[in-house]
């Protein structure tokens, strides 16, 4: 699976998503807008509230990875999610928020532990 996107609790569980997973939950959540709390401006990464995220997850269209995020947002040992644009090679130097220094420090060298290639 070429990985696209991750999603990764402050515990480094991680739910990894393909291109075509990641454009699909983008579209059918409205970009997940209503449960970011900061993103980056030039990707797709950003820090998720994860109440919010399984919130909206359960009320979005079905998904065929929602269960698994559910899962992630309802176990997740802090109130946020992380989310981490693996394609984009953004360097987040516009992400100016305090948001971006959490990121930072939780994700900012995230690369997937359980990546498996097909």
């Amino acid at each position: 699976m070429q990985v696209a996107l991750a999603f990764v609790d402050d515990d480094g569980n991680e739910i990894l998503l393909d291109a075509e997973e990641a454009f699909t939950l983008f579209a059918l959540t409205n970009d997940l807008d209503s449960a970011t709390v900061s993103a980056c401006p030039t990707c797709h990464s950003r820090v998720l509230a994860a109440v919010a995220l399984r919130d909206l997850l359960v009320d979005a269209p079905p998904h065929p990875r929602a269960g698994d995020l559910e899962v992630l947002a309802d176990e997740a040992p802090t109130l946020h999610v992380y989310a981490v644009d693996l394609v984009t090679g953004c360097d987040h130097q516009g992400w100016r928020d305090p948001g971006s220094e959490e990121w930072f420090e939780v994700v900012g060298d995230y690369q997937p532990a359980s990546h498996t290639e097909d």
